[in-house]
């Protein structure tokens, strides 16, 4: 009974914080173009299956740290302002979710030995920045008076995992960077920055006290624009990218339409900043960022 009480409480909390099965998907899309766009720009054999596996499970394990570690900053605050939140209401406690970090860590270490112990090296990196990231830099008072700065900081954390997926790949083959693998990088980056402001877009009236939001920092009309500059930044790199692995006749149609369709969306928030359009902008964010990454590491390796 006890046991069936415990599935019951982590269903509830991935359900409400980290949904296993959307965030699973983008996971693998983007694990999985980072190993197949290092195979690209190799040029020679095409990645191992343990490649793309250890990269989808480690990748994924990072991305549940970054939850993990917002739970436990974030406490406070959702105490006071968010007691509906899983955490705050003891669906699960944060000694349940460090432990569940811990283990994470030691599946990531046990599966980058398994595929090549080298691999440990740039585990730990990423291991380095996030642990700064958690403690903000030791600077987190000013972090907090430059959002732009504090974004920024937080998102390179994205071209550090994307460079560990890569890894996965260039490690074995014994080409662990090759021509054009920045621009892959640069292009996690930005979207990245696509997904950070997409989230936090809402409309007025969605506004909470005490939930910082870039709609309530920079205003619903100034956010929209930053979100399209993060998708056009975003399109640039992906379309350098793409003409370094020769792509471009894959990669450049897909990006065009979806530019075409995110600028359609942005413009219509910015018109009238409803509810409805602030949650398009959201979906577009992730249609944008499974649609590049798509294009840019998975259909060329499979039509190559």
């Amino acid at each position: 009974m006890q046991d069936a009480s415990s599935l019951k409480r982590w269903w509830i909390y991935q359900r409400e914080r980290f949904p296993v099965v959307a965030n699973g998907l983008l996971i693998a899309v983007f694990s999985g173009s980072a190993v197949g766009y290092s195979g690209l720009l190799r040029a020679e054999a095409a990645p191992s299956m343990r490649s793309f596996l250890v990269a989808f499970v480690s990748v994924f394990g990072y991305f549940l740290h970054l939850r993990i570690a917002d739970e436990f900053k974030d406490y406070a605050e959702d105490v006071k302002y968010r007691p509906y939140r899983p955490v705050p209401k003891g669906v699960v406690s944060l000694r349940e979710l460090g432990v569940l970090g811990v283990v994470v860590a030691g599946i990531q270490l046990a599966l980058a030995l398994w595929l090549a112990p080298k691999l440990g090296i740039l585990l730990a990196l990423v291991w380095l920045y996030f642990g700064l990231m958690c403690r903000e830099f030791f600077v987190k008072t000013w972090l907090k008076a430059h959002p732009l700065v504090y974004m920024g900081t937080h998102m390179v954390i994205l071209p550090l995992i994307s460079l560990y997926a890569m890894a996965c790949d260039g490690v074995v083959a014994g080409k662990l960077l090759v021509g054009g693998a920045g621009w892959f990088l640069a292009t996690s980056f930005f979207n990245g920055v696509v997904i950070e402001i997409g989230r936090k877009l809402r409309a007025p009236k969605d506004e909470e006290v005490g939930v910082e939001t870039y709609s309530s920092l920079w205003g619903p009309q100034k956010a929209a624009v930053g979100w399209m500059a993060a998708v056009a930044a975003g399109g640039i790199a992906t379309l350098m990218a793409a003409e370094r692995i020769r792509a471009l006749g894959i990669v450049a149609p897909v990006a065009i339409v979806l530019f075409g369709i995110a600028t359609i969306v942005a413009v219509r928030f910015w018109v009238k900043p409803t509810t409805s359009r602030s949650r398009l902008i959201n979906h577009m964010s992730g249609a944008w960022t499974l649609g590049i990454y798509l294009s840019l590491g998975i259909l060329p390796l499979l039509w190559g």
